[in-house]
């Protein structure tokens, strides 16, 4: 059996690259426009404490009667950033096209980037407001992205709604990404008419989720984002110019994270595992250590918006915010919504369950052997050595029986490398069935992504703070944790794991993991001591 891989040369790259070029040329979105059931008050100011004027968006039914419950959304890109009809259909956010939508989706003309359709919303008796930022859109003043600031000038925002007479004094907040990023330090602050939360796929540690992974810098997405914010908001922080004099996490990094504890209102958090690159991590962290009075979370492995703007999520989102706006005696929501795939277009199961990493759990921990297999006792000794730039090593473990893995993995490892001063780790946990790899959804519109994935910059093996030399053969004890996942591998399948010296995909627009990238090492060897190297997987009991 190979002991070592190319995982940037899979089978199925043409048949992807043609269905990826057909959505960006022609992405599968409907947009339909506001009926005159809905009235819209476009860019009402409030006055923050000094001075500055922000500015919002109002929806609400035309015929509205008596207070309605609030969704607030607050982000720097500018809140009249809507589709526009053309001639020939819609002009829409160019991401829709950079990022696959590999499914169908729905949504109005007032629709906001990564906000909620306002235009649904209000037929579902409920105000929505669309806010600029501090120095964003037709705000005054200028920003700091993740600030205490933004936090502060929401929660004056916050009260304002609450005290307007269409207001019933109750507001809750919504919204994906950078929507979602805005909720975290408000809900801290704890404003007492913010009555509930939806942060929907959002991270929560800027460097280890985002730009820093594993002490990995990431400069493709990351480099594309800050060019983005730099161009549509005015801000006084350059983010781009502030990880490069902080490379490792410190107490700049530490002021633009929040504190969960604080977080206490309910909470309705997106965990999907279809967002590894970005939100996924920092999501369930949300979850696991917020100290909300109700946390939920909603995983699934769909597309990010398809997902978010479809009948599942949206009937979960509003029987959470019926129940903490309205106050109507709507059931709580399952403390976890799990979705287990089989693969990417196949969903196996959807269950309720009480905590998250399950409590049944059986962690069961696969050795790696010298002759590329893994097993749950150890295995041939000896050693594995790759050329860290152009290939993986990799290790096998075929399925006897339908087996459920649902939770984080984690690898640990004894490697030894040579001939490179600052090696990276990138490993991945692939699915193959039938001789092929199997692809899930992953960030960005992805949809060749592993089942699992993990990094580590080996000068940074003992935190994210203290580097440490690495001597050439000099064997390294190591532990790199991967994204959560939920995933059924049936009989006769197998679980593959990859460790490279650099990111397992390819970047390529139209086959690969575009605009995802990661500082790779510069050339060497490594070697994976196979004693004393593991992968604990989450083996879930049938039944």
């Amino acid at each position: 059996m190979a002991v070592t891989d190319r995982p940037w040369r899979r089978p199925g790259a043409a048949t992807y690259a043609r269905a990826r070029l057909r959505n960006a040329l022609r992405p599968p979105i409907e947009v339909y426009r506001m009926p005159g059931t809905v009235r819209k008050d476009a860019d009402l100011p409030v006055e923050m404490s000094d001075g500055v004027t922000l500015r919002l968006n109002l929806f609400r039914p035309a015929d509205a009667r008596g207070p309605l419950p609030t969704l607030l959304s607050a982000h720097p890109y500018g809140k009249d950033g809507t589709p526009r009809a053309r001639r020939n259909g819609w002009s829409l956010n160019p991401q829709f096209r950079v990022m696959n939508q590999s499914e169908p989706l729905r949504i109005s003309d007032q629709t906001s980037w990564e906000a909620p359709d306002p235009v649904w919303w209000s037929e579902q008796g409920y105000a929505v407001v669309n806010l600029d930022t501090r120095g964003g859109g037709h705000s005054g003043g200028r920003g700091d992205l993740l600030s205490d600031q933004e936090a502060e000038d929401i929660a004056q925002v916050i009260a304002w709604i609450a005290a307007q007479p269409w207001s019933n004094g109750r507001v809750g907040m919504l919204g994906v990404s950078y929507l979602a990023l805005s909720q975290y330090k408000v809900a801290a602050l704890q404003p007492p008419e913010l009555k509930a939360i939806c942060p929907w796929e959002g991270f929560t540690d800027a460097y280890s989720d985002f730009f820093t992974p594993g002490g990995v810098v990431e400069n493709g997405f990351a480099r594309i984002w800050l060019a983005l914010t730099q161009r549509v908001a005015r801000l006084n922080v350059d983010l781009a110019a502030g990880r490069r004099r902080h490379p490792l996490r410190d107490e700049w990094w530490e002021r633009l994270t929040p504190d969960l504890s604080k977080i206490t209102a309910p909470m309705l958090v997106c965990t999907s595992f279809s967002d590894a690159n970005l939100h996924s991590v920092g999501s369930m962290r949300a979850f696991e250590r917020s100290g909300s009075i109700e946390p939920r979370a909603y995983t699934h492995r769909g597309p990010k918006w398809a997902t978010f703007y479809g009948e599942r999520a949206r009937t979960a989102q509003k029987a959470f915010f019926d129940r903490h706006l309205r106050e109507e005696d709507v059931p709580a929501l399952p403390t976890v919504r799990l979705e287990v795939r089989d693969r990417r277009d196949a969903v196996s199961q959807v269950r309720e369950e009480n905590e998250w990493p399950l409590a049944r759990t059986q962690w069961r921990s696969l050795h790696l052997s010298a002759d590329g297999t893994l097993a749950p006792v150890p295995g041939i000794p000896g050693g594995v050595r790759f050329p860290l730039r152009r290939r993986a090593a990799a290790f096998e473990y075929r399925f006897d029986t339908d087996t459920e893995l649902t939770g984080p993995m984690t690898v640990r490892l004894r490697v030894a490398t040579r001939g490179c001063a600052d090696p990276r780790l990138f490993v991945g946990v692939e699915k193959w069935a039938d001789g092929r790899p199997v692809g899930f959804e992953g960030s960005y519109g992805y949809g060749r992504d592993h089942v699992a994935q993990g990094r580590l910059r080996l000068a940074l093996r003992d935190g994210v703070d203290t580097l440490r030399s690495v001597a050439d053969d000099e064997e390294m004890d190591v532990e790199i944790g991967l994204s959560p996942s939920a995933t059924l591998f049936r009989a006769g399948e197998s679980l593959r794991l990859l460790i490279g010296g650099r990111y397992l995909h390819p970047r390529n627009p139209l086959f690969g993991h575009f605009p995802a990238h990661y500082v790779p090492s510069r050339g060497g060897t490594a070697t994976i001591v196979c004693e004393g190297s593991e992968l604990t997987v989450p083996v879930i009991p049938p039944g």
